[in-house]
């Protein structure tokens, strides 16, 4: 399970970028051909985020469809899986979308004086 090494790297990020203030939401982006299941990366944020500025924070995941370009006619077409045919019939394909990782959002905690 590689989600695992990727939560923790996304933790040390978040926790990086959060200046020593605690966490409150997660906004990550996931594109459906990443091979990374956002379920995995779910169970695995609680886990990784005990006794951190992360712990109790909300994680919200968006994934962003497969998309690619079509070599022969130029047809944009979703894919679910990393590879397809186009309708014209060419399996000559060029991705556009849905391999990202993306941390696109961190909510801390705003500190009142």
């Amino acid at each position: 399970m590689h989600e695992l090494g990727i939560t923790q790297n996304i933790v040390a990020i978040v926790t990086e970028h959060s200046q020593d203030t605690k966490v409150k939401r997660v906004l990550l982006e996931i594109g459906k051909l990443s091979a990374i299941m956002p379920d995995a990366i779910r169970f695995c944020f609680d886990i990784c985020t005990v006794d951190t500025l992360l712990e109790g924070a909300t994680l919200e995941i968006l994934e962003t469809p497969g998309l690619a370009k079509c070599r022969q006619c130029g047809a944009e077409i979703s894919l679910e899986q990393p590879f397809g045919i186009c309708h014209c019939g060419s399996i000559q394909l060029d991705l556009m979308a849905g391999e990202e990782l993306k941390i696109k959002e961190i909510e801390i905690e705003e500190v009142c004086v």
